[in-house]
This record gives structure tokens, sequence and C-alpha cells, in this order.
């Protein structure tokens, strides 16, 4: 075994019998790099992902290449999901060098870990050769290298940043409008999505979308909004037999999956859905979020109650084996009931994708309609569906199971807990909410440390025998800590914005301040060791973490919203919230140095956008209080107001609520500094909403 076979993480673990003399991410290694003047040789990947295993089996599996990398090279595998800092810094400098990113993502660095080449995924003999040039060109041109390293440092330090920007006029409609109409050229208006293939679900992208669309009232992005939610719900991104959503569809159409399921996506489609579902309540909403939340609950939920991170795509060597079906396979399940479960999910003799014979589930047809078509009443369509589809589900779980990532993530966690939160805000499930109310105590008492900081990666409290051992191992070497042991101090900014929106999201359900002055004490904590007061910016690290090559800042939305973004629009919450000008303050700012990147591209700022919708429509603070508040906040979330936030209850601290206690329920509507009259009902408080 190699340096790795001590790792906590899946994903090195998945490497620690490797011929390749792995290392994690470390004082030990870096420094060996340095004392042996070897090229450092980073290697970054994460558990679910297929061509990281394909590459591991073709190359980092092989004796001939491991020596070749063995020789010249000091080897460092990271997992990019406890490391993001390093996956940053090295992606960055990809993109520069490739123009594109992706994993497995390969950089050769110097001995100092300032890189000259990378890229992501090498075949073989492609591998070899670039390692054996590389290593002669080290040799021969240290000079040339140093010159290579020089320059792509200095633009993986520039990249991704932004300038301070100290007046902005206030923000318009029409500044809104003219991004929209940017945005819209991307749009497509057959199969949903943005572009074409590859498709990912980019949750935030459609939350933004939809909350624009209502307050502009705009019917074409509606109609694109509600095109994507249905098309992903119906493709074969979706798993049809046991829930949950696929990371991107390969195809253009939602049908074809990269099979593996992450916690990040599924828990914002949570939240995605869930708010869809009040704005427009198509019942294909809120089943979607009932098995998304089954399937969470099945396969991803550790004892404790925190979230697994992800399942791979490959099973038994080969992606998608334990999603796929031949038409053969469902009728020996199904038996005489195979043909119409065929039907409804396009299951056929000869397959409906590459692989001859196999089907990947999918959807094309509304359930009204295949049921005229087919002279069945709806509710009988539905039932013998449902049926077969328990059928093949218990037959599916007899299979040999994706591999499952068991790293319990701060910041995925995070934006699960405000998906169950949506979630009860949409249904008023009682179940959503004890399970957000077990997470979040989860949270609480393990990634937190005594002094309030935040641990990025769950560490079991109950190691076994040999973790004891290890940890006595390590206590007596002061090289060994470092990624891949499980080093559970350290955080980064998204699991900071993350957790903190959570817990304002868990507040707004329960009126419980204890889950507010947790997330400010958060805050405070991120302002304090990440905020850049000079640039008006956060940093993605701590001000005393390891200190890398370059210090970054996240500030584009992609898959998950940037930590920067879901920071400011926390802020923003927190200064209403608390009454607290400074908050006002830093999120201004931040909205400030970003607003002139956005028009370029908008599907990149689209969390941002939603602070600027907030900014140009104003924030509704419903206040509920008296004995009723929650029978009352209730109703009054069945109303789609997305430009909001609620308090409320029978007693609490915050500003707002001062003076407004008492035993009859009253609802007080308070806009820009100024709150109207209390009323008895909801109905009156829209009227105020309405009006004003």
């Amino acid at each position: 075994m190699n340096h790795l076979a001590n790792s906590t993480s899946p994903y090195l673990l998945q490497h620690a019998n490797n011929p390749v003399n792995w290392h994690p991410w470390g004082a030990e290694a870096l420094q060996k790099a340095r004392d042996e003047n070897k090229l450092i040789l980073v290697s970054i990947g994460y558990s679910a992902c297929h061509w990281c295993h394909v590459m591991e089996h073709e190359s980092f599996e092989d004796e001939k290449v491991a020596a070749v990398m063995n020789e010249y090279f000091v080897c460092i595998k990271v997992d990019r999901e406890e490391r993001p800092d390093v996956d940053q810094i090295y992606m960055s400098a990809v993109q520069l060098m490739t123009g594109r990113g992706g994993w497995p993502l390969n950089c050769i660095c110097l001995p100092d870990q300032r890189p000259i080449y990378g890229g992501t995924y090498f075949r073989k003999n492609e591998w070899t050769s670039l390692l054996f040039n590389l290593a002669d060109f080290y040799k021969q041109k240290p000079a040339e290298a140093e010159e290579y390293a020089v320059r792509l440092t200095e633009g993986i330090q520039q990249y991704e940043s932004v300038a301070f920007v100290k007046e902005q006029p206030a923000f318009t409609k029409d500044d809104l409008e003219s991004i929209i109409t940017n945005w819209k050229r991307y749009f497509d208006k057959t199969q949903g999505g943005l572009g074409t293939a590859p498709k990912f679900p980019m949750p935030n992208n459609w939350q933004c979308l939809m909350r624009y669309a209502h307050l502009a009232k705009d019917e074409n992005v509606a109609g694109a909004v509600k095109l994507t939610l249905h098309k992903m719900a119906f493709g074969g991104i979706y798993d049809h037999v046991g829930g949950g959503f696929a990371r991107y569809a390969v195809d253009g159409r939602w049908h074809v999956p990269h099979f593996e399921k992450m916690l990040y996506d599924n828990a914002q489609l949570i939240s995605l859905y869930a708010e869809a579902y009040t704005w427009n309540p198509d019942p294909l909403y809120k089943k979607v979020i009932d098995e998304i939340i089954s399937f969470s609950l099945r396969e991803l939920t550790s004892p404790e109650y925190g979230f697994y991170s992800a399942l791979d795509a490959d099973s038994e060597g080969k992606e998608g084996k334990f999603y796929i079906f031949t038409k053969t396979e469902i009728e020996k399940i199904l038996g005489s009931e195979a043909e119409l479960f065929c039907i409804y999910y396009h299951i056929t003799d000869d397959g409906n994708w590459e692989e001859e014979g196999s089907n990947v589930l999918f959807r094309r047809e509304n359930d009204e309609d295949l049921a005229r078509k087919l002279g069945l009443p709806v509710s009988e369509l539905l039932k013998k569906v449902e049926t077969s589809r328990q059928k093949v589900f218990d037959a599916r779980s007899t299979r040999v199971r994706p591999g499952l990532d068991n790293k319990i993530l701060a910041s995925w966690n995070g934006l699960m807990l405000k998906g169950l939160c949506d979630a009860y805000r949409a249904f008023n499930n009682p179940e959503y909410l004890d399970t957000a109310l077990k997470n979040a105590g989860f949270i609480f008492d393990n990634l937190l440390t005594k002094e309030g900081r935040l641990s990025r990666v769950y560490a079991s409290p109950k190691p076994s025998p040999k973790e004891r051992a290890l940890k006595k191992e390590e206590a007596s070497n002061p090289l060994s800590k470092g990624q891949g042991r499980g080093d559970a101090t350290i955080a980064f900014l998204d699991d900071y914005a993350n957790i903190t929106d959570a817990f304002i999201a868990l507040y707004e359900v329960t009126f419980d301040e204890q889950w507010l002055t947790r997330a400010k004490k958060l805050t405070d904590q991120a302002i304090d060791h990440y905020y850049d007061q000079g640039n008006g910016i956060f940093f993605y690290t701590a001000n005393d973490d390891e200190q890398l090559i370059a210090r970054k800042s996240e500030i584009m939305d992609g898959v998950t919203p940037a930590s920067n973004s879901v920071m400011a629009r926390n802020i923003k919450k927190l200064g209403l919230l608390f009454d607290n000008q400074h908050y006002h303050a830093i999120a201004d700012q931040l909205l400030r140095n970003i607003v002139p990147q956005i028009t370029k591209y908008p599907s990149a700022y689209s969390n941002w956008i939603m602070l600027m919708l907030e900014q140009v429509f104003g924030t509704y603070e419903i206040a509920i209080t008296g004995n009723n508040f929650d029978s009352t906040r209730v109703e009054m979330e069945k109303n789609y107001i997305p430009n909001k936030i609620i308090l409320g209850g029978t007693k609490g601290s915050l500003p707002l609520l001062q003076d407004k206690f008492g035993a009859v329920t009253q609802i007080f509507i308070c806009k820009d500094k100024t709150c109207g009259l209390p009323v008895l009902t909801v109905t009156e408080a829209l009227k105020q909403i309405n009006n004003s």
C-alpha cells in the first residue's frame, strides 16, 4: 500500500493499492518534493467520477506507468470535495492553459507547487509520453520551466478576480431586463435547459429565472422554466425507479445520464421544485420532491442524520449497470404487467440508448394523454405503474450497488438542510421538518468547534481500534496531518455560506431564534476570517488556513452557487432581521463589485441576479405573532412571494418584533423600514403586499 492507506476519503482509499507511490496533500509530500527537487504531480478527482476510475484502471494501476511516475515525480492525490481550495488553484491553471476543465484533473508543478502544465483525462500512452517529456524538460530547461510557472501563477492569482466598485447607481428593472434578454438567447425552447449537450440541471439558474418571471411578469421566461422542470423530471436523468437525479445528461434531451448521484444536486433540486410548486402547483413537482427525499433518507443518510456525499456512476466496473434494464429483464420481473410498464417508460427490445438491448427509463406523455390513448382511467394507470415500479425497485435492490462516498461535508449538508426546510414550507409535511431538525442538530453537534468555527468534513467520534492506533501514530508525526487524514479543523467559505443559509431557512419555518443566533455567529466568523475589507470580497480560504500559491475568491455561480453570492444574500437577510447596517454595507459592496460582470454571462451569476431582484423589487418583512402564528405562517406560505423574509412567534428579540407580541395573532407587512397596520388574516396581508 502507498501513503493513502490511512486516508478517510473514499476517493483516496480507492487509490491506496495503486503501484503509484501516492501521497495525500500535506506537509510531508510537499517537503519531499523540495528536498528531492522533484516535480509534483497533483492528480485531483472525486469518488463518483467515472473518468477518474477509467484513468486509474488504465494508468495508475499499470506497473510500468507507475514506475515512471514514481521515478520522476512526487505524486499527490487530492479529493476535490475535501480540498476544493487545492482543486480551485489547479483548475484555474488548467482552464488558463487549455480553455477547459474537468475531472480527473492532472497538474504538473515545480517543487514549490507552482504549475507548469496540466490537463484532464489522458490515455495511457499519451500520459506516459507526457511524463517523460515533462521530466526531461524540467531537467534540461529549468529556467524556461520557471518562466512558465511565473506566468501561470500570475494568471491564477488574477483569474476570477473583480475590481472594487466604489459607487453604483441604483439598479433598475431595465438593468434586469437587459440581463435576462441576453440570457434568453441560450434557452432550449424545445427540450428545456440551456444550450445543447451535455445538460446540467443548474437549479440556481432556474430558481432565479422563476423569480424573475414572477416579479417581472415575463411569460416567456415562465414558460422556459416550466418546460425545463417538466423535461428534467420526465427524462432519464431522473431515476424513475428509486428517485433522485443524476449529475447531468450527456445528450440534449435529458435522456442518457452520467449516472452518479450527488447530494448537492439533489438538495438544490428539492429547493427548486418546492419553490416551483408554490409558484405553479403541479403534482409532478410534489412527486419529484417526495421521491428525492425518500431516496436521500434511504441511501445518503448516516445513522446520526448527516448526509453522505454521492453514489458512484459505476457498479461491477460498468457505468450505469445498476440502473439500466433490458426488456427481457422487465418481463421476467413483471410478467403480464410488463407491457404497460414498458410503454410508460419507453422500454424496447432494441434498447433506447447506445448499448444494444439496454434501456434508460424515461417518460414522454403526461398521464392524462397516455391513459386516454390506452383507454384507462388515470387513477388505474397510475396504480398499475406504481405497483410495477415497486416490483422493479425490489428486483433492482438485489443487484450489486454503486459505490457510496460516505464523506459528510458541511457545505453540502447545508444545501440539504435548506432543501428540507423549503420542502416543509411548500407542503407542511412534519416528516420533512423532523429530518431537518435532526440534520441541524447533527451539524451543530459535530461540525462546529468549541471556538465556533466550522469543520468541513465530519470525523466520526467513535474510531475503530485501527483508527485509534493511527491517531496515536499521527500524534507522534508532526508531518502527517493534511488532506486524506480527515483533518477536521479546515473549512471553506462555502461551508459557512451554506450552513448559514440553512440556519436562516430553519428559523423561518420554526421561528426558533437559536438558529438565527447561530447563523449570525457563523457570519461574524466568516467576516473575521474570510472577508477582504479593502477589495470588498470574501476569500475562499481563511486567513489562518494553509497558505497556497494563491488566495482565491469564488464569485461565479455554477452547479452550486458561488460562496460569495450565498454570503451576500445571507448578509442582506441578516441585515434586515437584525437591523444591522454593517451587514447591509458588506452585501451592497459585494453586489456592486459583481454587477459589471453579470451581463456578459448571466447564467454564471444567477444567485447574484436574485440579490439584484431583491434590491429592485424590494424585500417584504412579514412578521406573524400571536398564539396561532404557525398555522398563519403555513397559510401565508401557500402564496408565492419570493422576495420576502418571514419572522415571528410568541416571543423573540429581533428588532422588528419589538412591541408586536400578544395573544391575538397578527400579521405585520413591512418594507423599506415602513410597516403597515397589523391585520388579522392572510387575505388582508396579501392586499397590503399587492398594493405596495
